[in-house]
């Protein structure tokens, strides 16, 4: 089995029919490497990208995880099912489909930030258990709405009864449910009948590896992207000899042990000046060793998530 020691994100363009869980298993097999897990499930139905973290990158998914998306959605008007997708059991058919202009009306309503159901057929957790487990008993689901952001929602096409419709949305947004409340909105009914994920956060498909080569020989640890290009959007800061070394002990670091950089993708503070959330630790080689939060004593940082 082959064995790849570096540590990074595996960018992987996910065929339908697997799950998330499946392309994590397959990795895992081509690159000899336990540490890996996904940033964002996508459903069987869905393709497209899906980045896992690979090796020590596996300590940033908090932060990979909460990135918005990019989506481009296909959307059946005239069929419900209680999945809120084409893979579920048909709950109503009629042959009715919206006009254009109700479309864009409704795919209006559904922009900005509100409240979003998830689906009963979804991993969320209600008393303690996988709402999917209980939905798939045929037990009630309750689940409580949980606030989302879409910040575009573009109708490209509309044919027959189906849509196309392109969104950027919020970590934790669920296609299945817009496509489901466009066919209340609209008074047809819909189901989300195809979808494919553009664009994870940093990462797009023009980075995205196809799953032919998680096969043996893989040679895929040419395609990690490395730790320091890891999370360009946060403030980063370059340590001294001392401050590394402090990094490795997990101790707090002083205003002498760092200076603060300035990202110019990043609409951050100034160089010397301290974020309020989380910054980049880079060593003397453009490393990244760990990020870190404000420390407790003005001007400080403190080392939360070490990599070395």
């Amino acid at each position: 089995m082959p064995t790849v020691t570096a540590d990074g994100v595996l960018v992987v363009d996910k065929p339908q029919g697997l799950t998330s869980h499946d392309v994590v298993a397959a990795a895992r097999r081509a690159l000899g490497e336990k540490r890996i897990g996904h940033t964002g499930t996508l459903d069987p139905l869905a393709t497209g990208v899906l980045p896992l973290a690979v090796g020590r990158a596996t300590r940033l998914v908090r932060f990979l995880t909460a990135s918005d998306k990019d989506y481009d959605a296909t959307i059946r008007f005239g069929l419900t099912t209680d999945s809120f997708d084409a893979t579920g059991v048909e709950t109503s058919r009629t042959d009715r489909v919206p006009t254009r202009d109700a479309l864009l009306t409704a795919i209006d309503a559904l922009t900005g930030d509100y409240l979003q159901l998830p689906p009963a057929f979804s991993a969320k957790k209600t008393d303690g258990r996988r709402a999917y487990s209980l939905a798939r008993l045929g037990q009630t689901v309750t689940l409580t709405p949980v606030p989302v952001r879409v910040s575009r929602a573009t109708l490209l096409d509309l044919t027959a009864d189906t849509a196309r419709v392109t969104l950027t949305c919020s970590a934790g947004f669920y296609v299945r449910s817009f496509a489901h409340a466009l066919g209340e909105l609209t008074g047809t009914g819909a189901c989300l009948d195809a979808l494919r994920r553009t664009r994870s956060g940093e990462f797009d498909l023009s980075v995205a590896s196809s799953m032919d080569r998680l096969g043996p020989p893989s040679g895929l640890g040419d395609s990690l992207v490395a730790l320091e290009r890891l999370l360009p959007s946060f403030p980063s800061a370059a340590l001294t000899d001392r401050g590394r070394l402090h990094v490795t002990h997990g101790r707090e670091l002083g205003p002498e042990d760092f200076v603060m950089g300035h990202d110019a993708r990043h609409e951050g503070p100034a160089a010397g000046a301290l974020p309020a959330a989380w910054v980049r630790l880079l060593d003397g080689t453009g490393a990244l060793v760990a990020m870190a939060t404000p420390g407790q004593t003005p001007g400080s940082l403190h080392p939360s998530v070490v990599l070395v």
